[in-house]
């Protein structure tokens, strides 16, 4: 016997394109919707109104689109509700969320705050890789890069190569100053965040 499709739960993402997420949340100059009439309104306004549509997107039946635009249905189930939060701010102010995105990858970069292991490869001697925490900028050509890795649908191994290449340049090298050579990588990351 199978699990039917529409009953596994949605795959996480990773702790690296959660925290992009959640920058361009920050950015935001109005709150999303947080009702489920609302969320549903508003999908449905993206959708060109077409249940059928937004029904997919969602998982769920037609029907059950319906009554919640209807107001008969107010409490969404946790896969629900987690579906209609993630689609209705993946949705929210898009100009907004561009222009962050564009300033950040022409003129202004991003920050990083990073809590994970960090290992090095040199040329000479270093340090042995150990738990980190690090806030530094990133340059608008690397946070160029790991937006465009976003929108490319990356993997987060893709991403954690970018980022660690972003985090040396920065922090560990300061811009090609000091210890030339030298490469980061890292790995259980415990807690990430950018900053637009």
């Amino acid at each position: 016997m199978t699990i039917d499709d529409s009953q596994q739960p949605a795959p996480r993402r990773g702790k690296v394109l959660e925290a992009l997420a959640r920058a361009e949340r920050r950015v935001f100059t109005r709150p999303a919707p947080k009702s489920a009439k609302a969320q549903v309104k508003f999908l449905l306004t993206r959708a060109k109104g077409s249940t059928k549509a937004l029904a997919e997107r969602l998982g769920v039946s037609r029907h059950t689109v319906e009554r919640y635009r209807a107001g008969t249905l107010t409490t969404p189930q946790k896969r629900l509700r987690a579906a209609l939060v993630e689609e209705t701010e993946s949705e929210w102010q898009p100009q907004v969320r561009a222009q962050a995105r564009h300033q950040a990858a022409t003129s202004s970069g991003m920050m990083v705050d990073v809590t994970a292991y960090f290992g090095f490869t040199c040329t000479g001697n270093s340090d042995d890789g150990r738990e980190r925490s690090i806030t530094t900028a990133i340059s608008p050509t690397y946070a160029k890069q790991i937006l465009e890795l976003q929108e490319a649908d990356a993997t987060e191994e893709e991403l954690h190569l970018i980022v660690a290449e972003a985090i040396t340049e920065s922090y560990f090298t300061q811009w090609g100053t000091r210890a030339v050579g030298l490469r980061a990588d890292f790995t259980h990351v415990s807690e990430i965040e950018f900053r637009f």
